[in-house]
């Protein structure tokens, strides 16, 4: 099992996934949702606590309604494991959100995501399972 401990050597698919997961907190950071949606499957599947499981374009709409907002997350990967075109993450996740006029909002938890493998050897979030609260 392949996982964040230092003292392991990380597979190229490792590293990518992590790149994954660097790139859509700087993109985030930078208000560039469109960045953010490339980095997930058109078939994606967020779950997040009170609501019903949704995909891609709900993601979009919630990501337009933070467009104001600056949002800052700090990752702290737990453990990768990739066996073929999939792998997945147990990530320790803390985002800050502050409006344009109010008080920061900081929520943590922790994530379980899928990460599927395209035919272009990019790595994508198939699945997310969100308990950041």
């Amino acid at each position: 099992m392949a996982t964040s401990n230092p003292h392991q050597s990380q597979s190229d698919d490792e590293l990518a996934i992590r790149q994954v997961v660097h790139r859509w907190l700087d993109a985030t950071k930078a208000g560039d949702y469109e960045t953010v949606l490339t980095l997930m499957a058109d078939d994606v599947v967020f779950l997040v606590p009170g609501r019903e499981p949704f995909g891609k374009e709900a993601f979009r709409s919630q990501s337009q309604q933070l467009k104001n907002a600056q949002v800052e997350g700090k990752s702290d990967i737990q453990e990768i494991e990739v066996i073929g075109d999939r792998g997945w993450m147990l990530n320790r996740l803390e985002v800050r959100i502050t409006p344009p006029s109010g008080e920061p909002l900081t929520r943590s938890g922790y994530t379980l995501t899928i990460f599927r493998k395209q035919a272009d050897g990019n790595w994508v979030i198939a699945r997310d399972a969100n308990l950041v609260t």
